[in-house]
């Protein structure tokens, strides 16, 4: 069962905003995120937070200048999924701009799993750095940092996620949610981090004066002296897309990044790959939004890393040509639909398993399939989390014969805290883990498998009370007559909406004049209400409506035959 509430919003709040000449709607949607004052809706660049807050920017800044003024080697050990990826391409794409000599590799998750672990180190070796970067991971690996240096490699740490009660030894760390960091953004991903990296380095170099004067239209492999300064704003897109596709909160300084770098794609001033990955999914790139970021191109993108090997998706977004971008995003493609039908087989048998689940029964759900695949079992988490509202951990036997689990959870219930109360209490049970709030991974012996179930199990009732079991949908609230417009619409897309700033969502009473199936899949709807009458679709539903529907929906525009028109997407009834 669902509920509906309607998203509170200080009202004092909403009236200072309209006064500024914010549409009363927009002004109550805006109070209801967060929003104080007009400012906050400012995107412009120069409103980013300064890279000085950043707890040892500047010192890795000065260990990397010193690495490309020695001609040091440098080699990005990158995290498998779209963050990951993004973070890598950032990182190769303005360290060669500035000089160094770098490359990178991605370890395959099903041979050396996650993070920097000494085989990775082992692996790293081979090609002889000097200095070994992480990008997207690394501040949980004790182990592999510890390895790194005992081969004489030094290890500069970039990574955003929660680390755990001891600290790898790297040479330097930069993780807004280190201690002692006190960055005003703890949410950066992992690309933002590399990013924030860059911005310290380019500043460090300029201060060594090793900047000709006029600065490069673009971040490309440049001599190591007499270059000019990169345009480090050209790498945006690429932000952009890791952000999005990380899925971490879209505060103040995430939304700057996120729509300075749309702009960007929607102007074609983005990299050849992005460019390939949404002409291969039919989407125009002049129209790219947050949603193509986070459901179109993240997941073909992901693909490579959950199929097959995330290095060629990290040159999909390193290549300049645009015929080999396209080539590659084409395999991408394929492996997206690859991975969607693994997943629909995947999901068929965890609902036979879960045929009698009574919800009521217990506050999580954590399954095992010997025919699961381990890089598909994230997303299945998260589809069984949808449909149960309950956290849920799905695991899938590894090459090495442990059960590997990805886990995904509700509010309420912080995941990586969880996890760290089952190893606590009982420390034999899980081999490693980590992760964020909402998501987290771990492996288990599979022995161990019942006797975590009953750990997860207890920890999930401590945590969570009946009430939070029950999903709610928010909105906010009924739209007034004037509101609906193809005007508000198109505010409404122009401003970036994700994690922590979700998109608005509407409700209210309409009679269903018609509706149709579409593509086996789609209902198609004609609404009517004292408003007036409206389009409407519901995606993937094709069950019928009832007479009189209680709407939950949002504003979009259906543009066909060169016309424009307002539609509402069906989101609950």
């Amino acid at each position: 069962m669902s509920k509906i509430t309607q998203r509170p919003y200080p009202a004092d709040t909403a009236t200072r905003l309209a006064a500024s000449g914010i549409r009363p709607l927009l002004a109550r949607i805006y109070a209801a995120r967060g929003i104080e004052n007009p400012e906050q809706l400012d995107t412009d660049i120069k409103r980013l937070l300064p890279f000085t807050l950043l707890k040892n920017a500047g010192q890795m800044a000065c260990l990397l200048a010193d690495a490309i003024a020695d001609n040091k080697k440098i080699l990005i050990v990158a995290d498998y999924d779209a963050d990951g990826a993004t973070a890598c391409a950032v990182a190769m794409r303005g360290l060669s701009a500035l000089g160094a000599q770098v490359d990178f590799i991605v370890p395959n998750r099903f041979e050396y799993g996650y993070g920097l672990t000494p085989e990775i180190v082992h692996l790293a070796a081979k090609s002889a750095p000097d200095i070994i970067l992480t990008v997207d991971n690394g501040i949980a690996s004790v182990e592999g940092v510890a390895e790194a240096k005992r081969l004489g490699i030094q290890v500069l740490v970039t990574d955003h996620h929660l680390p755990g009660d001891e600290l790898p030894e790297a040479e330097c760390i930069v993780n807004p949610n280190q201690p002692g960091c006190t960055f005003p953004s703890k949410n950066l991903a992992g690309v933002g981090v590399m990013f924030y990296v860059l911005m310290a380095l380019r500043a460090e170099m300029r201060s060594r004066g090793a900047f000709a004067e006029k600065p490069t239209l673009s971040p490309s492999p440049s001599p190591a002296s007499g270059r000019g300064e990169p345009n480090l704003g050209n790498l945006l897109d690429l932000v952009a897309l890791g952000t999005v596709a990380d899925v971490v909160k879209l505060d103040d300084n995430n939304r700057i990044l996120v729509q300075q770098g749309l702009q960007r794609i929607r102007a074609g001033r983005c990299c050849a790959g992005i460019q390939a990955l949404l002409r291969v999914a039919r989407k125009q790139v002049a129209q790219a939004s947050a949603y193509e970021m986070g459901f179109i191109v993240g997941p073909r993108l992901n693909a490579a890393g959950r199929l097959e090997d995330m290095g060629f998706g990290i040159q999909c977004l390193l290549t300049d040509d645009a015929t080999e971008a396209d080539k590659i995003a084409a395999k991408l493609d394929g492996l997206n639909h690859e991975r969607r039908s693994i997943e629909a087989d995947m999901q068929d048998s965890a609902l036979a398993a879960l045929n009698v689940f009574d919800p009521a029964d217990s506050f999580s759900l954590a399954l095992f399939n010997e025919d699961w695949h381990q890089g598909v079992i994230g997303i299945l988490a998260s589809r069984l989390k949808d449909k149960f509202h309950r956290p849920v951990i799905a695991f899938a036997r590894s090459q090495t014969g442990e059960l590997k689990g990805s886990g995904r959870s509700i509010p309420g219930l912080h995941l990586r805290d969880a996890l760290d109360l089952v190893s606590k209490r009982q420390p034999h049970l899980i081999l490693k883990f980590g992760g964020h709030a909402m998501a987290a991974g771990l492996s288990i012996h599979e022995e161990s498998l019942n006797d975590f179930r009953l750990a997860f199990e207890a920890v999930a009732q401590e945590l969570l009370d009946a009430e939070a079991l029950v999903k709610t949908i928010t909105t906010d609230g009924a739209l007034d007559t004037q509101d609906f417009t193809l005007d508000i619409a198109r505010e409404l897309q122009r401003q970036v909406w994700g994690q922590g700033f979700p998109e608005p969502l509407f409700e209210g009473e309409f009679k269903v004049e018609s509706q149709r199936v579409l593509k086996e899949k789609h209902l198609k709807l004609k609404l009517t209400s004292p408003a007036g009458n409206f389009e409407a679709i519901r995606f993937f539903h094709a069950d019928p409506a009832p007479a009189t529907i209680h709407a939950v929906y949002s504003l979009s525009i259906n543009e066909y035959n060169g016309s424009e028109s307002l539609q509402f997407i069906v989101r609950h009834w």
